[in-house]
């Protein structure tokens, strides 16, 4: 790094003999005139909050030098667009990346105070449901911690997505309430504000020159967060924005008696920010989906661009100078919304804005799933943002005539930003596809099916501009912090300078078959088992054995990730054991969680399954503890950091050619997790740098899927041929999980009877196989450890430094700073 990236680091550490005393010192001070609280009458979440504000404290020192070095470079800078930043809990994290773990721990005990016991009561910031925004997190940490400067933007959720409750087996939604006791970490900046406006009209001002008039304004405030990277080199800025009405009460509604009419705009403004995801089954639900992404989209642009030519007192050159990467579909407006402020604001031609917003935007798609391709209908779109409307048209005319010109026969229908066969809808990823520079994919075979399924007429017009960039997970987070244990070993063995260059643990794969290192494995594990057991004790009432196989899938629940194949074949185990009791069987713990969305039945009715089905197993004695079932509610970060260095076997179970990437599955491979999957997603690329004796791979490969969408076989013949299936699904249809409502799961077993789209029938005989050669390997305990050293020593590939590196060279063009190399 460079000298000012030293001095940055020097500033934040103390002197040996003193930093104890210090951290003491500015705890107390917190406590005293930040919460005015003395230490007698301090709760546990005084202490923490305490503790942050402190923590925060050394945190802003490298932010502020981190922006000043920015500015006075002209560094071109990141600008992350992103609807989820799924941050997790800070404190520990930030205090590793600063290395003041251990003196706070210190610290706060000369105080009196536990750190790991308030730690945990920090709540996990409620902005994000998935892998999308745990990636965009990652991303932020790495960036900070490989010297990319950024900011990350998104919306400051109120409520976030919703806090799962189970409930006779059914999940319950709750609000999410990570700001009742206000945000220690984040600073609120009111003079960063900005105008979001809604509806009204576009009369022609002139020759080439429009006045949008909006018929509704809200404000965007800006509440920024540092996010330090490792050893508090650099800092990035993650800037969420919350929604508030230029009135917030009218008083002549008010005084007249119309309490509810007095609020009426603020609660209208103040929705747009409160919950992530809103329900867009009903019209009003998908209007509020739009005004959110346009919301966050247009803040960040008009941000961006403020900021910009403040400091370079042009847009001619913002291209140069800043890198707009949209993560996934959702902020795909500001496409149209950079072109409105170029047009209508800083007065450019179309030709010269156009130049501008492809050379700045990039685009990084998700998904294959049509479904997940959104898109909004023209009438919608017309009535929320009348200006907008009319760039997409001009963008749309103006690329299909470039494209009728150079190929006359090209198929212009599936070209187009608007589709016409279904209502006329705006097509949001052809929008961002259309309007980016470079579009990636995030792993090698979902960036190759872009090219073949959803982006093919795209791909043809557009040759080059496809690319692959698989993602990457921190291992600061996911293995430094989330598994100390095995941390602990892999420093002893690949020196201390593991932490600072994560590639040195190819050197644990030495020892893949040493006896006295599989102890100490199989002891660092069963450590974090008996961590994992006193959770699901407390959470699910159950009891396991931490010397039982872990068979754990946490992930969002949805059709195509497959919780219902692992399910099914959950049942015919148990039956297979309730027929041969006598049988060895290697006992098992199979672990699920994750939040179905509130509008998805299927999702919701395969999560009460699984739990009807843990009612039964869990209290059947002639198992005898050989087999387990638990769903583990309200999945979030912080479970995962549990859950994950407690895992066995790593469950990653979706489709073949429907799973972009992946992340859960490199956190798990990292952390010595044996992987049982299809090839989908990063999988295979897993299973390339493990090696194929050291993954589970089952079912049928993406082309399979294809061919046999295409020719369907039928379900009543797939079953009859299928052993022990006919058996499971009869069972479940006919109420055996569910005594007091015989009928429950009987469309979910007839849905998988007359369109078994996501294969599960189709791949339960193998994957009941793969699940057969795991017992094996499971009661060979050298041969599992071998397996586990060798996903733990050759996952390092998958750092999200690497994957911050490529996005830098190949679509940034930023100088990326010293990573932690893989």
């Amino acid at each position: 790094m460079n000298d000012l990236s030293d001095k940055r680091t020097a500033a934040v550490h103390f002197e040996p003999d003193d930093q104890v005393d210090r951290l003491k010192s500015e705890i107390l001070r917190k406590l005293t005139y930040s919460l005015g609280k003395a230490p007698a009458a301090a709760q546990a979440h005084d202490w923490l909050t305490a503790g942050i504000l402190a923590t925060r404290d050394h945190a802003i020192d490298v932010w502020q030098a981190s922006t000043r070095e920015s500015y006075a470079t002209g560094r071109k800078r990141v600008y992350y667009l992103s609807l989820e930043f799924l941050i997790g809990r800070s404190l520990a994290d930030t205090l590793n990346n600063l290395g003041m773990t251990e003196p706070m721990t210190r610290a706060m005990r000369e105080l009196g105070v536990d750190l790991p016991d308030i730690e945990t009561i920090e709540p996990d910031a409620a902005l994000g449901n998935g892998g999308l925004g745990r990636l965009a997190a990652c991303y932020m940490e790495a960036m900070a911690s490989t010297g990319v400067p950024a900011l990350g933007y998104g919306i400051r959720y109120d409520h976030g997505l919703f806090k799962q409750g189970i409930e006779n087996g059914r999940q319950i939604e709750r609000p999410e309430d990570w700001l009742s006791f206000r945000n220690p970490w984040e600073f609120e900046r009111r003079e960063a504000s900005y105008r979001i406006g809604f509806g009204g009209s576009v009369p022609a001002s002139g020759p080439d020159q429009v006045i949008w008039t909006p018929e509704e304004t809200v404000f965007a405030v800006a509440y920024d967060t540092p996010v330090v990277g490792w050893r508090g080199r650099d800092s990035t800025t993650l800037r969420l924005w919350r929604a508030r009405a230029m009135h917030p009460l009218s008083l002549d509604a008010f005084n007249k008696g119309d309490l509810v009419g007095a609020v009426a705009e603020r609660n209208r403004a103040e929705a747009i920010s409160n919950v992530l995801y809103p329900n867009d089954s009903t019209p009003a639900g998908q209007e509020l989906r739009l005004r959110q992404e346009f919301f966050f989209t247009s803040a960040s642009l008009q941000d961006l661009v403020h900021r910009h030519h403040r400091q370079f007192g042009s847009l001619e050159n913002l291209p140069e100078k800043a890198a707009i990467q949209l993560n996934d579909t959702h902020p795909s407006l500001a496409v149209a919304e950079l072109m409105r402020l170029l047009l209508d604001e800083h007065k450019f031609n179309w030709e010269k804005a156009w130049e501008i917003t492809n050379a700045t935007i990039s685009y990084t798609n998700h998904t294959l799933l049509p479904e997940a391709l959104e898109t909004w209908p023209v009438a919608l779109v017309e009535r929320l943002l009348p200006r907008h409307m009319q760039i997409i048209f001009g963008i749309n005319a103006r690329f299909l005539d470039a494209v009728r010109r150079r190929s006359p026969d090209a198929d212009l229908a599936s070209l187009s930003l608007i589709d016409e066969h279904h209502g006329r809808r705006v097509r949001m990823a052809h929008l961002a596809f259309v309007g980016s520079h470079t579009v990636n994919g995030v792993s090698a075979l979902h960036s190759n099916l872009m090219k073949e399924t959803v982006f093919a007429q795209l791909h043809r017009t557009f040759p080059e501009r496809i690319t692959n960039v698989t993602n990457g997970i921190t291992p600061r987070r996911w293995l430094l912090n989330a598994n100390p244990g095995l941390s602990r070993l892999l420093q002893d063995i690949c020196g201390d300078r593991l932490a600072d260059d994560i590639g040195l643990i190819r050197q644990f794969g030495a020892h893949a078959d040493d006896g006295a290192m599989h102890e100490r494995l199989a002891a660092i594990r069963r450590d974090n088992k008996l961590r994992l057991a006193k959770i699901i004790k407390q959470d699910c009432g159950v009891v396991v054995d931490p010397q039982a196989l872990f068979d754990v899938q946490i992930k969002r629940i949805h059709e195509y990730k497959r919780q219902l194949l692992n399910i099914l074949e959950t049942i015919a185990l148990y039956n297979a054991i309730r027929a041969e009791p006598y049988r060895d069987w290697p006992p098992r713990v199979k672990v699920f969680a994750g939040k179905a969305a509130s509008n998805y039945t299927t999702a919701k009715s395969i999560i009460n399954l699984i739990n009807d089905v843990a009612a039964v197993v869990n209290n059947d004695i002639t198992t005898r503890d050989r087999l387990k079932v638990v769903f583990l509610p309200n999945y979030n970060v912080s479970l995962a950091e549990l859950i994950i260095p407690a895992a066995d076997l790593s469950e990653q179970i979706s489709t073949a050619g429907m799973e972009a990437s992946g992340t859960g599955n490199m956190k798990f491979a990292l952390n010595g997790a044996v992987t049982i999957g299809t090839l989908d997603g990063a999988n295979i690329e897993i299973g390339e740098r493990v090696g194929a004796d050291n993954i589970v791979i089952f079912g049928m490969t993406a082309d399979e899927v294809e061919i046999a969408k295409r020719n369907p076989r039928p379900s009543a013949e797939i079953i009859r041929a299928t052993p022990h299936l006919e058996g499971v699904l009869d069972a479940v249809a006919g109420g055996a999980y569910s005594p007091g409502e015989r009928d429950r799961y009987a469309d979910l077993v007839e849905g998988l009877r007359l369109n078994d789209w996501f294969m599960v029938l189709r791949d339960f005989e193998s994957y009941h196989q793969a699940q057969r050669r795991v017992d094996a390997l499971w009661a060979d305990p050298a041969r599992w450890w071998h397996m586990s050293v060798a996903n733990t020593a050759h996952c390092a590939w998958f750092s999200a430094d690497r994957a911050i590196g490529e996005y830098a060279e190949r679509i940034w063009h930023v100088p990326f700073g010293q990573p932690t190399q893989a």
